[in-house]
């Protein structure tokens, strides 16, 4: 069955769910504090139901939109001193070029969520902080802690770039049309750079796909290849152990001591 809303029909290939719950609209605003001034983008502005409280508090807003009738609708209702658009997919978007400081927002499309958050990961010098509704089941595995079945790849490489905070859950009932899951709202502020202390972040990437590549077996077979066994041990990770029992900075440890290698 289509859903229309606002005269405008969700289009399923961008995963359009849209916000109608004006209580959490309110405490998602409230959520990323916007002040005039902030350089704040949106991701997915869609029917505007966070841009119209964003334009209210800060003036200007620049927004990524790829769906073409959306842009049209958002052109007819904000002035160009309101609104910069970007018509454009966010996930090839270059971010660098909108500037420094940035602050990103965003009801995240389910369907490209992982692929985009590695994208924006890119960016993370020029944020100052990142707010999204996204999954709830995506929204646990960013802030999973080692040990739990949740803790995968998407924690180890997000938690090693960023600061998170898990903020509230979103039901169903409050889009339009309603998802089958629930949201939740997730706070990601940038590490300072002293704390980014992988000699080579494409190594500790590699190490860590590896690991998680078949979760189920020990570090030993899955990083055959990457890293020996003596290698485990002599940082004090077990070479039984499985990729979910490691944490971000024994990944870090392990990645540098193989790069240490290469130098």
């Amino acid at each position: 069955m289509t859903r229309t809303h606002q005269g405008h029909q969700a289009k399923k290939r961008f995963g359009q769910n849209f916000l109608v719950d004006q209580g959490i609209i309110a405490a998602i605003i409230a959520a990323i504090a916007p002040r005039p001034g902030d350089k704040v983008v949106e991701i997915g502005p869609g029917l505007a139901a966070l841009t119209g409280p964003l334009v209210d508090n800060l003036g200007h807003l620049q927004v990524v939109e790829i769906d073409r009738d959306i842009v049209a609708r958002l052109r007819k209702r904000f002035k160009p001193d309101q609104l910069t658009i970007f018509d454009a997919d966010a996930l090839s978007l270059d971010f660098g070029r909108l500037g420094d400081d940035l602050r990103i927002v965003g009801n995240l499309p389910y369907n490209i969520s992982t692929p985009l958050l590695f994208h924006l990961a890119g960016y993370a010098e020029q944020v100052r902080d990142m707010h999204f509704m996204l999954q709830k089941e995506v929204v646990e595995r960013m802030v999973a802690t080692a040990g739990s079945t949740d803790y995968g790849r998407l924690s180890v490489m997000l938690q090693y770039r960023f600061f998170m905070a898990r903020l509230f859950t979103v039901p169903p009932e409050s889009f339009e049309p309603a998802p089958k899951v629930d949201s939740a709202i997730v706070r990601m502020a940038p590490r300072p750079a002293a704390d980014l202390n992988a000699r080579d972040e494409e190594m500790l990437a590699h190490v860590v796909s590896s690991a998680f590549s078949q979760r189920r077996k020990m570090l030993r077979n899955t990083l055959k290849g990457v890293a020996t066994e003596a290698d485990l041990e002599s940082l004090a990770i077990p070479p039984t152990a499985r990729a979910e029992d490691v944490t971000v900075e024994d990944y870090v440890r392990l990645a540098n001591l193989l790069s240490s290698r290469q130098a």
